[in-house]
C-alpha cells in the first residue's frame, strides 16, 4: 500500500512538472511586440486613423454584416462597421 502511494506521488509530481513547463514559439519575421505595429481587434476606424494615418486604399463595406477593409503599406485592416475585427502583417 505504502509503495502504491509513493507511485501515485511520483506520477502526480512528474504529471503537475509536464503542465508547468511551456515554449515560446517566435515567428519568422515578427517581433514580440508586433501587435503594437498593427490595430488590436475592437479600435475604431477613427481611432485606427489617427493613430495609423490615412490608408493607401480603401475598400467599400460588403455583405451583412458590412465588412471593409483598408490598406496601409505593412498590414491590411478589416472592420465589421466601424470596428477592427482583424489586421494582417503583408508578406
Amino acid at each position: 500500500m505504502a509503495k502504491l502511494r509513493k507511485l501515485t506521488l511520483i506520477a502526480l509530481v512528474l504529471g503537475l512538472t509536464s503542465i508547468v513547463h511551456a515554449d515560446t514559439l517566435q515567428m519568422e519575421g515578427t517581433t514580440p511586440d508586433a501587435s503594437d505595429a498593427r490595430p488590436t481587434r475592437g479600435m475604431t476606424a477613427a481611432r485606427v486613423e489617427q493613430k495609423f494615418g490615412i490608408p493607401e486604399a480603401r475598400e467599400a463595406a460588403v455583405g451583412d454584416p458590412p465588412i471593409s477593409r483598408w490598406d496601409y503599406r505593412d498590414f491590411v485592416v478589416f472592420f465589421e462597421y466601424d470596428r477592427v475585427i482583424h489586421a494582417v502583417v503583408k508578406r
